[in-house]
């Protein structure tokens, strides 16, 4: 499998445009590119090879580190987001609700669920970069490469629906145990509390009865917060930065990248609210389906919280692919440049 994994990295046209250095008589040379005009000079010493195991492994490292930080950042402005959710009588708006948790609560009440925010969406974060890494060398390979740049926004979306599906598999304990904690005043304060907790009420169940509204929340949101991204990066240096990326230092690079993870965040804070919603209900109402709470809500009621949760989502997927562009810069992992049409299709093309 990994052997079969190595092989179509090597002939992704979504490979690194790194190449490596040799010194035979005191000169370096590099290798030709696999897709001629991405050839530039290694930035390290040593790199990581594309479609490695290493190259996993490390991907999903800056995963982990990426959601696992944001995320657990985020925790009061998420506490307060479930709770407008839940209770839009009690916390009117977002201050609203920021005032009435800490004149109930404390301010130390904002940090509630922190603990299985952290572990939870380190967890997702290590499956959904790595995987997506994995899926797209993989969905590219299948298609070819002339096929994977024209229909490179569909390699995106397939990978990463692919990747999030196991990712929330990860995830949904966690993310239940969580909310128990944020919505429901005086079950559990800590995740030692919780868990144990909800297994004796409701058994393994307990922790999985929110993982197909997740799906339905995550699996769209990480397809748009990818897909958008890369998206968003490809025009940015297209019509945006006034010289092309490898001339932009990796400062100039980070911002770019920040800029584009903003946009995209904003998107997928729309298209996953009403999921999220029913999610953040669903594990506050005992026994209820996803369906009853949806039906309970009503389409107005699937659309409480937005204005937070797009300030939450698009800071976090900004800070998301900013830590996990600069895990990849620290490590050396390779970092492709937006895609280019290859040779073979622009001769068929006529394009020049």
């Amino acid at each position: 499998m990994f052997a079969g994994l190595l092989d179509a990295a090597r002939n992704s046209p979504f490979r690194t445009p790194f190449s490596r250095v040799h010194c035979d008589d005191g000169t370096s040379s590099t290798e030709k590119a696999v897709v001629p005009g991405r050839s530039v000079q290694a930035a390290a010493s040593r790199e990581v090879e594309f479609g490695s195991n290493e190259f996993y492994g490390l991907c999903a490292i800056g995963g982990i580190l990426s959601c696992g930080i944001t995320h657990t950042a985020v925790v009061p402005l998420d506490l307060v987001k479930c709770r407008l959710q839940v209770d839009q009588a009690k916390y009117k708006n977002l201050f609203h609700g920021f005032k009435v948790t800490i004149a109930e609560e404390g301010a130390r009440g904002l940090a509630k669920g922190w603990a299985p925010t952290f572990f939870g969406y380190s967890a997702q974060g290590a499956f959904k970069f790595g995987l997506y890494e994995v899926f797209k060398i993989q969905y590219a390979g299948m298609i070819g490469e002339e096929n994977a740049y024209l229909y490179r926004t569909w390699v995106y979306l397939a990978a990463s629906a692919s990747a999030e599906f196991f990712a929330d598999i990860a995830l949904a304990p966690l993310e239940a145990a969580k909310v128990k904690i944020q919505t429901m005043p005086g079950y559990a304060n800590t995740m030692r509390q919780a868990m144990p907790k909800m297994m004796g009420e409701e058994g393994v169940m307990a922790f999985y009865k929110g993982l197909v509204p997740l799906w339905c929340r995550q699996i769209p949101y990480t397809m748009m917060k990818f897909a958008c991204f890369e998206k968003t990066v490809e025009l940015l240096y297209k019509h945006v930065v006034p010289k092309p990326r490898d001339q932009c230092s990796k400062g100039e690079q980070l911002v770019v990248t920040f800029a584009a993870g903003y946009i995209a965040g904003v998107f997928c804070a729309v298209v996953s609210h009403p999921a999220d919603v029913v999610v953040s209900k669903l594990n506050q109402a005992k026994g209820s389906s996803a369906f009853d709470v949806a039906k309970q809500l009503g389409f107005m009621g699937m659309w409480n919280g937005l204005t937070p949760r797009i300030i939450m989502i698009g800071t976090l997927t900004a800070l998301q692919w900013f830590i996990y562009d600069g895990v990849k810069v620290a490590l050396s992992i390779p970092r492709p440049p937006p895609p280019e049409m290859p040779e073979s299709l622009k001769k068929k093309l006529n394009v020049e």
